[in-house]
């Protein structure tokens, strides 16, 4: 009798066990950004995705999404995935470029110029050494995205370096601030999510950002001119979906297998609708009865040789290894 009880004691213990087990294997994981939620913006539509699909792989995954700076300020999401305390962000790089400077060359003018020639420079040479150095800092990469953007102001196009000329100019990161200073403006760095109101007080009359955070965060309503890509985008972001990798070695294999598959999706997703994305911004301007320019190949040779002049050479003076990573990027036919 006694030994049964022992038994069905054991039997008892071991299911508990099990539980245990089971209910350790169901993960939440916190993903956080700072553009808008449900509203269109192709951003969060990835983080979405890989929340999705996450969850329909079975494998015991939970990704909730924190739009719109909602769980972090934007410039604070980097130190809390490198810390651990954030899981997944979909983050511009190059606000952490203050912490790790190479960071800067995923937002440097000319680098990039078309959505075509992004996929490319996606498996070149300077994107390994941009991923180590992500990877050295404790983040892995889920999606690679680019993102192309541009100019707009208030009461004047910006087309060529003149005019800048007393413009209160919010930059997007250092690399392009040395050439905008350059050109005669002023630089303002709000981030992207509080440029609409520095634009309604006047704290800015000019700002330089992706297209996608032209048309999420309506600066159609406060601009009168938007320089737009064209063949010839000055400005592009990498803005990647990251994770913390003690987040991610946490994981069992299958729910690590489960978000690179989903990152993989969200970067697909986003790479084959990516012109459509550009377009719908800019109609979005036009509709707003907003001036809609592009750059010739003269003004961008003019912005190019300003760059190499400021930017390149800020960059190259300031990073080791800088001149090398310019090299590598702009080696990319």
């Amino acid at each position: 009798m006694h030994s049964n009880r022992s038994v069905r004691t054991l039997v008892a213990l071991a299911l508990a066990a099990l539980a245990g087990t089971a209910l350790a294997a169901n993960v939440t994981l916190r993903a956080s950004h700072q553009f808008p939620g449900g509203k269109g913006d192709v951003r969060d539509d990835m983080v979405q995705m890989i929340a999705k699909e996450a969850k329909a792989a079975n494998v015991g995954l939970d990704v909730q999404v924190y739009p719109g700076a909602s769980l972090f300020k934007a410039n604070q999401q980097w130190n809390a995935m490198v810390q651990g305390q954030l899981d997944i962000s979909l983050f511009p790089l190059d606000y952490a470029s203050g912490k790790v400077p190479v960071f800067s060359a995923t937002l440097m003018p000319g680098l990039i110029r078309s959505q075509e020639r992004a996929k490319r420079i996606n498996d070149s040479q300077f994107m390994k050494d941009v991923r180590a150095e992500i990877e050295k800092q404790g983040v892995i990469v889920l999606s690679d995205a680019w993102f192309a953007g541009g100019m707009a102001a208030k009461g004047t196009c910006i087309e060529k370096p003149a005019d800048l000329k007393g413009m209160r100019l919010r930059s997007a990161g250092p690399t392009f601030a040395a050439m905008w200073e350059a050109a005669g403006a002023s630089i303002v760095t709000p981030p992207s999510n509080e440029v609409y109101n520095a634009f309604q007080t006047g704290v800015i009359t000019g700002t330089d950002t992706s297209l996608g955070t032209f048309e999420s965060t309506r600066l159609y309503e406060v601009t009168s001119c938007l320089t737009a890509p064209g063949n010839n985008a000055l400005w592009f972001m990498y803005e990647p979906v990251l994770m913390s990798k003690a987040s991610f070695d946490r994981l069992s294999k299958d729910q690590q297998a489960a978000l690179i598959k989903a990152g993989k999706s969200a970067q697909a997703y986003y790479e084959g609708k990516a012109d459509a994305v550009n377009a719908e911004a800019i109609k979005a301007f036009e509709d707003h009865k907003v001036k809609v320019t592009t750059l010739t190949d003269a003004q961008y040779d003019t912005w190019i040789d300003l760059a190499r002049k400021t930017s390149y050479a800020k960059f190259a003076k300031d990073v080791p290894n800088g001149q090398k990573l310019i090299d590598e990027a702009l080696a990319v036919k």
